[in-house]
């Protein structure tokens, strides 16, 4: 991934209720969710959901597939594993990690 990509999958994750969405649909897994499903479990109102959708979608962390009259949307599981790929790429200087990094790297 390249640092711009980083930044804007980032900056679409900084906000409380896509996150949440985003969430949802990494839970979901690869069966997806549509967006009544996801109004309803998050309390967000749909035209606020489909503005949310729509930043993750630009960010390229949530697709849209037409499944007849619905609209599914899921994780992109790639590109969230090049996120955190790029983001952990040189953890503890190209060493292993220890199980609890956090507390036990001397980064």
């Amino acid at each position: 991934m390249e640092s711009l990509e980083v930044v804007r999958a980032l900056a679409a994750l900084a906000q409380d209720a896509r996150l949440r969405v985003f969430r949802a649909l990494v839970i979901a897994g690869p069966k997806g969710m549509t967006p009544g499903v996801m109004s309803e479990g998050s309390g967000i109102p749909p035209a606020t959901l489909s503005f949310h959708l729509k930043e993750l979608m630009n960010a390229g962390l949530v697709s849209q597939e037409r499944q007849g009259r619905n609209l599914i949307y899921r994780a992109s599981f790639e590109r969230m594993n090049a996120l955190l790929g790029y983001l952990t790429e040189n953890c503890c200087q190209g060493e292993a990690c220890a199980v609890d990094a956090a507390t036990s790297c001397s980064c």
